[in-house]
């Protein structure tokens, strides 16, 4: 529902708690006036019990002169319709008054608030109002006495049935009216002035949350335009702020994220194009001979079938390499592998896979150097997987150094780990391929020597499998040298 915005919402609580205040001022201000005005009427009156006590006409040998009484009450309420006038006996029993047949509803009053007006407590101090079951009202008060000894008291109420009466009729037509008309203008204006600053407070969550809705609609292409929008709400420490420096940063993750996948959208179209050129090529090789064996079996002599059938074969084991490269690369890219670490010594592993290049190197007549620093750290890795990439690097470079050539492997402590540098004497890799060498499109196709025993996905495996052991591969340039490729495994701590 569009009136259950954060603003209305805020706005009807703001309203509904302005009201409820200004509800509670009233009547705490009413509260205040009341017993401020019953202060000031008991002070001001507070004499009027013992000057009527004074009177000595109340008193005749044998008890109360009951004509007296009346003619003064009579006088007193004629002159001060207000008040009320009482004799109470010591126990606190009416013993005389003049309210009207049947206004009294008491027979006698508690004696309490009495002594501790007599004693000089703070006031106001409210006593029990005889004409109210109960009701308690301001009161003056005095002993009386007769003969010298304690006959009961004077017990005066300041504010009788009279004053009630006024008091609610002036209340109803004029004070009520005007307190209304008071806490709904203070209310109005509290109100008005809450709802401009409730929209000036929300304003940068409008702001935000229309931002959000643009980058849902528009997408990535609403980020530029936004930008300046999401840099002022992103400034200052409030939770607004906050919120928009969130959401700046992860619009930015999403872009990266987004341009990140074009890329890797692009490079797999790349690489589906170069995967059936580079398999287009072989193929089409190995179905010419093996077309070839087939209409000409008769007239080849030994020699030319043998060489045939070996030029099928290469073709043919270039086709299940590069099919395996697919498949193990496949597998990487999407966490099927996970590397297994263990502790191992590096050097024993590059003597292992010296091993398995050995025949290649002297077929082609090259040799393999290994150069290890003494005293290497043990390093925590993959063991199948670094061997994996120790043999993709040597493979790659007695395929692509010359005979004669060489093929170093150097090991070296840094960091607290161990640096591993493959270098040889080939002719190195081009320039306009060096950027993009560990890209999945690129194949090193008729770059550094024939195209029949070139082109895969070995250096892209490699740096797979390093990404995964938090390390990475890079191309170093050094004189007098082929190509030279170096990583870094970290070494086991303490």
């Amino acid at each position: 529902m569009a009136w259950a915005t954060l603003s209305r919402r805020l706005s009807a609580v703001f309203a509904v708690l302005l009201l409820v205040c200004c509800g509670a001022s009233v009547w705490l201000q009413v509260r205040s006036n009341g017993m401020h005005e019953q202060e000031v009427i008991q002070r001001l009156s507070g004499g009027l019990a013992a000057h009527i006590a004074e009177n000595a006409e109340l008193m005749k040998p044998g008890g109360l002169n009951q004509d007296a009484v009346k003619d003064l009450f009579d006088k007193l309420m004629a002159v001060n319709p207000s008040v009320e006038v009482y004799l109470l006996g010591l126990d606190g029993r009416i013993e005389a008054q003049a309210a009207p047949p049947g206004h009294l509803k008491r027979d006698r009053v508690a004696l309490e608030p009495i002594r501790r007006l007599l004693s000089g407590g703070a006031l106001p101090i409210a006593g029990d109002d005889p004409r109210s079951a109960g009701g308690s009202k301001v009161f003056s008060a005095a002993p009386l006495r007769m003969g010298g000894r304690d006959a009961g008291y004077v017990y005066v109420v300041l504010q009788g049935e009279d004053h009630d009466a006024l008091v609610a009729n002036v209340a109803a037509d004029n004070v009520l009216r005007t307190t209304l008309w008071s806490m709904g203008l203070v209310a109005l204006l509290g109100l008005l002035a809450g709802l401009a600053a409730f929209r000036l407070i929300t304003r940068p969550l409008r702001e935000l949350t229309a931002a959000v809705k643009r980058f849902e609609t528009d997408g990535i292409a609403s980020l530029e335009s936004e930008a300046p929008t999401l840099a002022r709400l992103s400034q200052g420490g409030d939770e607004i702020a906050q919120l928009g420096q969130a959401f700046t940063q992860m619009t930015r993750r999403i872009a990266e994220q987004w341009r990140e996948l074009t890329l890797q959208d692009q490079q797999r179209r790349e690489l589906f194009a170069n995967i059936s050129h580079d398999l287009r090529t072989p193929l089409t090789s190995l179905h010419g001979y093996l077309e070839t064996l087939l209409l000409k079996a008769g007239t080849l002599d030994e020699a030319e079938r043998r060489r045939y059938l070996e030029i099928a074969l290469g073709q043919s084991r270039k086709v299940g390499r590069l099919a395996q490269e697919v498949f193990e690369l496949a597998r990487l890219e999407y966490g099927v592998v996970k590397p297994e670490k263990e502790n191992f010594a590096l050097a024993d592993l590059v003597q292992d896979v010296f091993q398995k290049f050995e025949l290649a190197a002297e077929a082609r007549h090259q040799r393999l150097r290994p150069d290890i620093a003494p005293g290497l750290p043990v390093v925590s890795a993959d063991l199948g997987m670094i061997e994996r990439v120790l043999t993709n690097l040597l493979d790659n470079a007695i395929r692509h150094t010359p005979q004669g050539g060489e093929i170093v492997v150097q090991l070296r402590a840094e960091n607290a780990g161990v640096t591993v540098q493959v270098s040889d004497t080939g002719p190195g890799i081009p320039g306009e391929l060096q950027p993009a060498l560990f890209m999945r499109p690129v194949f090193m196709s008729g770059s550094r020597t024939d195209s029949a025993s070139s082109g895969g996905l070995g250096l892209v495996i490699v740096k797979r499998i390093l990404q995964l052991h938090g390390s990475d591969i890079r191309l170093v340039q050094q004189p007098d040298k082929g190509a030279v490729f170096r990583f870094q495994l970290g070494g086991v701590t303490a």
